[in-house]
């Protein structure tokens, strides 16, 4: 578990989920702060947002943040986390019970600056007119953000763990059992990079997320402080980085709306 002065919520999880978490902040951070001027409050809709990892920290970094989650556990759990935050983050949140299909009946068209749909993805029937729906909420010049799992790297977490029978299962396949024991679907980088282009959101910006420490069992806790630091150092290099980026078992990527 992440220590006590974690600025993620409580029930963060382990090392596979610490690094997701961080990793993916630092590229978003990045990519705001290529497009906006220091400071600016942004409008930013977190689209099955889970417990609220990422609405949470950037409400404290002062952005105006919504989040929309249809589980009501991860809603609950969304809603103790921002219940202990000072007044004036607990103001710049508003926690809505739905998923992204239903950006149309909660908010006008351009609404917001940045979208997130981070690990939502997978559980789409209709991807492609979940993503055009996200593409519509986003003002002019706005970031959409994507984490799904990736299809060109499904062999490489039972390879690495001995499991031929499943590595070569994963070569060929585009979908992949969660940690529920749920079967979902996978992404590939060009499919989406089309997909993106058809909706106005052109991509901008990827990057891998977890190149090294995907097969870590999720039990796994997190190693003294400078070792973690170390360790994210190594893997965010990779999720930069050629060939590396391309093996990572997640993918994050980043459209800007035209």
């Amino acid at each position: 578990m992440p220590p006590a002065t974690s600025p993620w919520p409580s029930g963060y999880g382990g090392l596979r989920e610490t690094v997701r978490q961080e990793l993916v902040a630092r590229q978003l951070d990045e990519q705001i702060a290529g497009r906006y001027p220091v400071g600016q409050r942004l409008r930013i809709l977190d689209a099955g947002m889970g417990q609220g990892t990422q609405a949470l920290r950037l409400a404290r970094a002062g952005h105006t943040v919504t989040g929309l989650e249809s589980d009501p556990e991860l809603l609950k759990a969304a809603r103790e986390s921002l219940a202990t935050e000072p007044a004036g983050i607990r103001e710049r949140v508003r926690l809505i019970e739905g998923d992204g299909r239903e950006t149309g009946v909660h908010f006008l068209p351009g609404s917001f600056d940045v979208v997130l749909c981070h690990g939502v993805l997978m559980y789409a029937d209709e991807p492609d007119a979940l993503l055009a729906g996200l593409a519509r909420m986003l003002a002019p010049g706005g970031l959409l953000s994507l984490v799904v799992r990736n299809a060109d790297a499904l062999a490489m977490r039972p390879g690495l763990a001995g499991d031929w029978s499943e590595a070569l299962t994963g070569f060929e396949s585009d979908t992949y059992t969660d940690g529920n024991g749920v079967k979902v679907r996978a992404d590939r980088l060009d499919a989406l990079t089309s997909t993106l282009a058809g909706i106005a959101a052109p991509l901008h910006a990827w990057y891998g997320v977890r190149v090294f420490t995907d097969g870590v069992p999720g039990e796994v806790g997190l190693p003294a402080a400078e070792e973690l630091e170390r360790l994210l150092a190594a893997e965010d290099r990779a999720g930069r980085s050629e060939p590396y980026r391309r093996v990572a078992a997640l993918l994050h990527l980043c459209g800007v709306r035209g």
